[in-house]
């Protein structure tokens, strides 16, 4: 009765990895054998220099008291060596590998705002380095990722004022992003726009604080991109928000304006009782999706004829937009997929929303835009370009197309 098949391991409430282990004592040698390079360079500049009895005047004098310096694969005992001087002049060794105060490596604290601006608060951040890390992880506050993250604004403000004429802006997507804030009886309303350029590459072109999406703010945003040399785009897509329009009439009067066909339709349906819902929105489809504009204009026709004598609110929403809602079809067929709805804007900041929701709200109204900044940047970075990036430069041209093919020029046919 005695036997039993429960094997007691050895520390067992600790996580051993003799990989991780052998880097960490690989790591120590060679920073050792950096250091002691280091110190054999900076006592060379002291050859010369003899005590009256003709012995060096700077000599070694032992190591500074081990110190752990965290790393990526975990914390690293690091000795600094100490130097002296016989004659009575001070001299004092630091390392440029391991600079006096410095207790992590820059990778590392590079890396801590990033883990707060995916969804570890500052309060968890120390816990979730020591699990990374290792229990040894020290140094790692929260008021060391606040201070971290003061170099966002000075980014922030950087990208603010960078030129923009080093190549023509094609379309653009306009939204106003709301999030929560701490503190703040109005929620932010942060003005995006982001644009694609002549090679197709999309890209950030305004982050910024907005009152409501008016038409003031809206103006604010576009005479800066103005003044910092963006071009007048072909076509702006944005939702029915009536500020942006009308600032854009005003700054940039010759763009085209495309309404979300994504809004749109989430509008009109919000006009309609539940039951009638999915059969106006399959003729919502049978619009936008048409091959041709004439095919569009007579979907729209029908759907008016129907809802019209129940639901005039609905048709009347529809109606308004007609001309904003159908301009995509002189625009390359490409790139209709794109710029028949904001998406761009809205699916880059589902992560802001979420990022919000984990942090609770606890975040200043800079806090929150800078956030957002940086969000920003982490998207792009995946963004690919846009479909049928070739026919950009016809659009930029003034190439006329129908029904999202190109038309020719009679006067260009050849005999």
């Amino acid at each position: 009765m005695g036997t039993t098949n429960i094997v007691d391991y050895a520390r067992r409430d600790e996580m051993t990895d003799a990989l991780t282990e052998l880097l960490k004592t690989g790591a120590q040698q060679l920073i050792a054998t950096a250091v002691e390079a280091e110190l054999v360079s900076y006592l060379a500049q002291f050859t010369g220099l003899r005590t009256d009895a003709g012995h060096a005047a700077v000599v070694r004098n032992g190591h500074h008291p081990a110190r752990p310096f965290q790393t990526g694969i975990g914390p690293v005992s690091v000795r600094i060596p100490k130097v002296r001087s016989k004659d009575g002049t001070p001299v004092t060794f630091r390392s440029a590998l391991v600079p006096p105060y410095v207790r992590r490596t820059k990778t590392l604290e590079a890396a801590l705002p990033w883990l707060y601006l995916k969804g570890i608060s500052s309060g968890e951040m120390a816990p979730a380095l020591k699990v990374l890390l290792g229990p040894d992880a020290v140094g790692l506050s929260a008021n060391t990722v606040s201070r971290l993250k003061r170099d966002w604004a000075n980014e922030y403000e950087a990208w603010k004022g960078a030129e923009l004429d080093d190549e023509p802006i094609v379309y653009i997507w306009a939204d106003g992003v709301h999030s929560g804030l701490r503190g703040e009886d109005d929620k932010l309303c942060a003005l995006v726009i982001i644009g694609v350029t002549a090679r197709g590459k999309k890209r950030f072109l305004a982050i910024e604080d907005g009152v409501r999406e008016s038409t003031q703010s809206w103006r604010e945003v576009l005479l800066n991109l103005k003044s910092r040399g963006m071009n007048a785009p072909k076509l702006a897509i944005g939702d029915g928000a009536m500020g942006f329009w009308a600032a854009m009439d005003e700054v940039y009067p010759e763009t085209r304006h495309q309404r979300c066909w994504q809004h749109k339709t989430m509008n009109v349906l919000n006009c309609l009782p539940k039951l009638s819902q999915p059969k106006a929105k399959a003729a919502l489809h049978d619009i936008w999706q048409a091959e041709t504009k004439v095919d569009a204009e007579k979907a729209f026709d029908l759907f008016i004829k129907t809802y019209e004598p129940k639901y005039p609110k609905a048709t009347l929403c529809l109606q308004k937009d007609r001309e904003e809602l159908m301009a995509f079809f002189d625009f390359p067929a490409q790139h209709w997929q794109s710029i028949r709805t904001s998406n761009p804007i809205e699916s880059a900041f589902a992560t802001i929303r979420h990022r919000t929701k984990r942090s609770k709200g606890c975040l200043s109204r800079d806090g929150m835009l800078h956030m957002m900044f940086k969000l920003g940047q982490c998207a792009e970075q995946n963004w690919r370009k846009l479909r049928g990036f070739d026919y950009l430069a016809k659009v930029i041209t003034g190439v006329t197309f129908k029904d999202g093919i190109e038309t020719t020029n009679p006067d260009q046919i050849t005999a």
